[in-house]
């Protein structure tokens, strides 16, 4: 008797499982890959302000 009962314990996990899998990412290629090249550039500007902060910081030390 107590198999029965796992079975259906597992089956529903699994059901979770697969709704949770389905509501992922419901955008296309292309929104995809724009939201992807903006985050990009954003992550540029980030790292090129980092530099030249870190090169400001390098010039005053040498003062």
């Amino acid at each position: 008797m107590a198999r029965g009962n796992q079975r259906d314990k597992a089956r529903e996990a699994n059901q979770k499982k697969l709704a949770s899998m389905k509501k992922g990412n419901a955008k296309s290629g292309s929104e995809l890959a724009r939201d992807k090249e903006i985050a990009a550039q954003k992550m540029r500007e980030k790292q090129a302000a980092a530099d030249a902060k870190r090169a400001e910081e390098a010039a005053a030390a040498k003062k």
